[in-house]
C-alpha cells in the first residue's frame, strides 16, 4: 500500500509540473488583443485570464514557486521509491547493501530526471507554445487559487526579485512595453500569410498602410503639365465641351494661369443647372465656382488625407517652395495608395505604371517613384532631390530626345515617348554583359 501511494504521489508532482510549466508558457504567448476579444464576447474564463496576463510578474512567480516545489517533492520521493520498487530484485541477484543504494541512486536519478523533463517540461511547453489560448482560458482559474493560497511567499519573493532587478536597472514585467515595431508587425503578416491566415489581397493593403505615412503629396501628384483646368471666364456651355473630351468630375479653375488657380468646378453642379434651364449655357464658370484646398507639396498624404476629409473638398492644389502650382491631388489619388489602382467607366485606355514585356524588360511610366522602380529591377538609383524616374532621367540628360539612352547597373533606360520636352515613358531592359575579348598574352597563356 505504500509503495502504491508512494507512485500516485510521484505522478501527481509530475502532473503538477506540467502544470505549472504548461501555465507560465501559455501566459506569456498568449495574446493579449485576443483575451479582449474574448471578454467582450462574454467569455467569464477570460476575465480570469485577463487578470493573468495582466499581472505576469506574479504569476509567473506563482509558476515558478510550483515547479520548484514539485522539482524538489520528485528528488525527495524518487530514490526511495525506485529503491522499494527495485528491492526484490536485488535480493534475489543478491546484491549487496553499498552496491544496492548506489545502482538505486543511479537508476532512480535517471527515471526521475527523464520523467521530469519530457512528461513534466518539454511535452507541456511544446503543447502551451500550439495551444496558448486553451491553456490560459483553462488553468487560470486554478493558478489564481494557488496564488491566493501561497500569496505570503510569492509576495516575499517577488518583491525582493523586483528590488533586484530594479538595482540593475531594468523594469519589471508588468512595466515594459508589449508594442510591436512596424518591422515586427510585417513579420507577423508575412507568417500569417505563410500559414493562410490572411490573405495576398489583406497582406498587401496593409503593408501598402505602413508605407502610407512615409509618403509625400509631390509623391502621388499629378504633375502642372498634365493638370486640366478651365479659366473663371468660360460659359457653362464651352466647359461641357470640355468635359466630353476630358470626363474629369472636378476641374481646377484658373484666373490667367495655373499659378492663380481660384477654386474648383464640379461637373454635377453645372449638369443639373443645364439641364434645369438650358439658358445657364451662357452663364460665366465662376457662378459655380467652389473652394479648392491649397497645400505646400511636401505635406505628408495622411496629413493631406485628414484635411480632405474635415474639409470636405476632394482636390487639393500643391504649391512649390515658391507659391508655384506644382501639382495637383484627389482623394482617388491619395485611396490609390492604399487598395491600388482604382479605374472608372472613362479610365478603360488608361495605361498602367508598369508594363512587363518579358524577363528583365519593362516599360515605366515616367512619373514612377524610383523607390518602386529600385524594387521592381533590384537596383539602387539613389537621387536625394528627385521623386520619379523620369526627373532622374532628366537630370542625367537635360536635352534630352526620344530614343536617347542611358546605361545603369546592368540596366539600359530608353525614353520611349515624350510630349514637347516632358517624358511620358521609360522602356528599360536588362543589357547581357558580354566578356571582353582576350589579349594576345591571354590567349598565348591559354594555349600554354
Amino acid at each position: 500500500m505504500d509503495i502504491a501511494i508512494r507512485l500516485a504521489a510521484f505522478a501527481a508532482l509530475i502532473a503538477f509540473t506540467a502544470f505549472f510549466v504548461a501555465s507560465e508558457f501559455a501566459i506569456v504567448k498568449v495574446r493579449t488583443t485576443r483575451i479582449d476579444q474574448l471578454i467582450a464576447e462574454g467569455n467569464r474564463k477570460a476575465i480570469r485570464a485577463k487578470k493573468v496576463v495582466s499581472n505576469l510578474d506574479e504569476y509567473l512567480s506563482a509558476c515558478q514557486l510550483g515547479i520548484t516545489i514539485t522539482a524538489l517533492g520528485l528528488g525527495w520521493l524518487g530514490e526511495p521509491t525506485v529503491e522499494r520498487l527495485l528491492h526484490p530484485l536485488f535480493e534475489r541477484f543478491e546484491i549487496g547493501e553499498s552496491a544496492s543504494s548506489i545502482l538505486s541512486f543511479v537508476i532512480a536519478f535517471s527515471v526521475v530526471t527523464f520523467l521530469h523533463v519530457v512528461v513534466g517540461e518539454l511535452a507541456p511547453k511544446s503543447i502551451a507554445i500550439q495551444k496558448a489560448e486553451t491553456i490560459t482560458l483553462n488553468f487560470s482559474g486554478p493558478l489564481i487559487a494557488f496564488y491566493r493560497l501561497m500569496y505570503p511567499f510569492i509576495h516575499t519573493m517577488n518583491g525582493t526579485a523586483q528590488w533586484l532587478i530594479r538595482l540593475f536597472g531594468f523594469k519589471s514585467m508588468s512595466e515594459s512595453e508589449e508594442a510591436h515595431s512596424e518591422e515586427e508587425l510585417r513579420m507577423i503578416l508575412s507568417d500569417s500569410l505563410k500559414s493562410g491566415e490572411i490573405n495576398q489581397s489583406e497582406y498587401k493593403y496593409v503593408n501598402k498602410i505602413f508605407e502610407f505615412d512615409d509618403r509625400i503629396a509631390r509623391e502621388i501628384m499629378a504633375p502642372r503639365t498634365e493638370m486640366m483646368t478651365v479659366e473663371q471666364d468660360m460659359t457653362l456651355r464651352e466647359v461641357l465641351d470640355v468635359m466630353g473630351v476630358e470626363q474629369y468630375t472636378r476641374y481646377p479653375v484658373t484666373d490667367g494661369d495655373k499659378d492663380h488657380i481660384v477654386g474648383l468646378i464640379n461637373m454635377k453642379n453645372l449638369l443639373t443647372a443645364y439641364i434645369k434651364d438650358p439658358a445657364a449655357g451662357d452663364r460665366p464658370v465662376s457662378d459655380f465656382i467652389q473652394p479648392i484646398i491649397r497645400v505646400i507639396e511636401s505635406i505628408p498624404i495622411s496629413d493631406l488625407l485628414l484635411k480632405i476629409q474635415r474639409e470636405r473638398i476632394h482636390m487639393a492644389v500643391l504649391m512649390d517652395e515658391y507659391g508655384g502650382t506644382s501639382g495637383l491631388v484627389t482623394i482617388e489619388d491619395i485611396l490609390e495608395e492604399i487598395v491600388g489602382d482604382i479605374q472608372d467607366e472613362f479610365d478603360v485606355d488608361e495605361v498602367p505604371d508598369v508594363q512587363a514585356i518579358g524577363e528583365g524588360h519593362f516599360i515605366f511610366d515616367a512619373k514612377m517613384l524610383i523607390e518602386d522602380v529600385n524594387d521592381i529591377l533590384g537596383i539602387h538609383i539613389d537621387e536625394e532631390d528627385i521623386d520619379t524616374i523620369g526627373g532622374w532621367f532628366m537630370a542625367k540628360r537635360f536635352d534630352i530626345v526620344k530614343g536617347e539612352k542611358i546605361l545603369e547597373q546592368g540596366y539600359e533606360f530608353l525614353v520611349k515617348d515624350m510630349e514637347g520636352h516632358h517624358i511620358l515613358y521609360i522602356e528599360v531592359q536588362k543589357v547581357e554583359t558580354e566578356p571582353e575579348p582576350l589579349t594576345a598574352e591571354d590567349a598565348a597563356a591559354a594555349e600554354s
